[in-house]
C-alpha cells in the first residue's frame, strides 16, 4: 500500500506541469454586446494565464465591466486600480464609437499606456476623439496641447509587434465592415494563440477577400492546435437583409465563413474548436434567436461559447 501510495503521489506531481498549463488565456468580458446598452459594449481583457498584465481588446464599457467582474471575484481590488494596474494597452479594432467610448470617458483617470490600431483608426482618435472640442487631447499626438497619458501604436498588416510590459505579441489583419477597416488581433502567449475579430462582414456580402486571407493565414494553427479560440461577431439574426447588415455577421453567414475554414483545416480539426460569440445586438429576443439559429447551424460541432458580462472565461 505504501508503494502504491508513493506511485500515485509520484504520478499527481509528474501531472502537475500539465494542469497547470492546460489553460493559456484568461479572458474577462467587460462588455459583450454591440448596440444601445452603453453599459454592455465590446470591451474585452485578456491575460496569459498565471498574470495579471492584461490587454483590452476594445474599450466600448470598462469601469461599469470592471465592477461587475468585482462582484463575480475576478478581481479582489478596487476598479480605478483594475483600470490603473492591470490594463496594459489598448487594441482597438475600429474608430466607432461603441468600440472606444470606454477608454475616452475613463482615460482622466487612465495611467500612461499606448493604444495600438490601425493607421487610419488612430488617425480618426486623433482627429475627432482626443481633441480640445470634443474631449481633452490624452494622447501623445495631434492637437496641443498633447498631455501625453496615450501613446499610438501603429500596427502594420502581418507584422508581428511586441505587446509592452506584457509577454504577448500580436499581429494585426484587415477585415471589411462596410464604408471602413477593421482589425483583427492575433495574441501570442509563448506558443498559444488567440485571434479576436472587430466587427466585420462576410466575404461575398462585403465583396472582400479578408476572411478568406485571415482564415488561410491562422489555418495552420488550428490544425496544430497552437490557436486555443476565435472571438468573433454575430450581430443579427437570420431574418436580417443582407442590404442592412452594414458590415455585421448574421448566424448563416458566420457558419459560412467557418466552413471556409473547415475548407483549409479540414472539418475535424474545427470538431469542439472555442468560438466565442461576440456583439450581439439587443433586444433580447434577437440575441436568443441567434443562439437557437447558431446551435442549428453549427454542422462542424464547434465549442459555441457566449461571454456574459463580468464572468471570466479560460481555455
Amino acid at each position: 500500500m505504501k508503494y502504491q501510495f508513493k506511485a500515485s503521489l509520484s504520478l499527481i506531481i509528474l501531472l502537475l506541469p500539465c494542469f497547470a498549463f492546460s489553460q493559456n488565456f484568461k479572458i474577462v468580458p467587460l462588455g459583450v454586446k454591440g448596440g444601445i446598452d452603453e453599459s454592455n459594449l465590446s470591451a474585452y481583457m485578456v491575460a496569459a494565464n498565471g498574470t495579471d498584465r492584461y490587454i483590452c481588446l476594445d474599450a466600448g464599457t470598462l469601469h461599469y465591466g470592471i465592477e461587475k467582474a468585482i462582484g463575480n471575484n475576478v478581481f479582489s481590488i478596487p476598479a480605478e486600480q483594475v483600470l490603473r494596474q492591470y490594463i496594459k494597452g489598448y487594441f482597438i479594432s475600429h474608430a466607432h464609437l461603441d468600440h472606444i467610448s470606454g477608454l475616452i470617458i475613463n482615460s482622466p483617470d487612465d495611467t500612461v499606456k499606448n493604444i495600438y490600431a490601425s493607421a487610419s483608426c488612430i488617425e480618426t482618435i486623433k482627429t475627432h476623439y482626443f481633441t480640445w472640442q470634443s474631449w481633452a487631447n490624452f494622447a501623445n499626438e495631434g492637437e496641443k496641447p498633447a498631455l501625453g497619458k496615450y501613446h499610438y501604436q501603429v500596427l502594420k498588416p502581418d507584422s508581428i509587434a511586441p505587446i509592452q510590459n506584457t509577454l504577448m505579441t500580436v499581429q494585426a489583419y484587415p477585415l471589411s465592415h462596410s464604408n471602413l477597416t477593421s482589425t483583427a488581433f492575433l495574441i501570442r502567449s509563448k506558443g498559444a494563440y488567440v485571434l479576436y475579430l472587430g466587427d466585420t462582414g462576410a466575404d461575398e456580402v462585403e465583396k472582400s477577400n479578408n476572411l478568406h486571407n485571415l482564415w488561410r493565414a491562422i489555418a495552420p494553427l488550428v490544425k496544430s492546435k497552437k490557436l486555443k479560440g476565435i472571438m468573433i461577431e454575430t450581430s443579427f439574426p437570420d431574418e436580417q437583409p443582407d442590404k442592412t447588415l452594414f458590415g455585421h455577421l448574421t448566424p448563416h453567414w458566420l457558419m459560412k465563413e467557418m466552413d471556409d475554414l473547415a475548407s483549409l483545416t479540414g472539418k475535424e480539426a474545427l470538431s469542439g474548436f472555442n468560438l466565442i460569440i461576440t456583439h450581439a445586438k439587443p433586444p433580447q429576443v434577437n440575441i436568443e434567436k441567434i443562439k437557437i439559429q447558431l446551435k442549428v447551424e453549427n454542422n462542424l460541432h464547434l465549442n459555441l461559447i457566449y461571454p456574459e458580462q463580468g464572468e471570466i472565461i479560460n481555455f
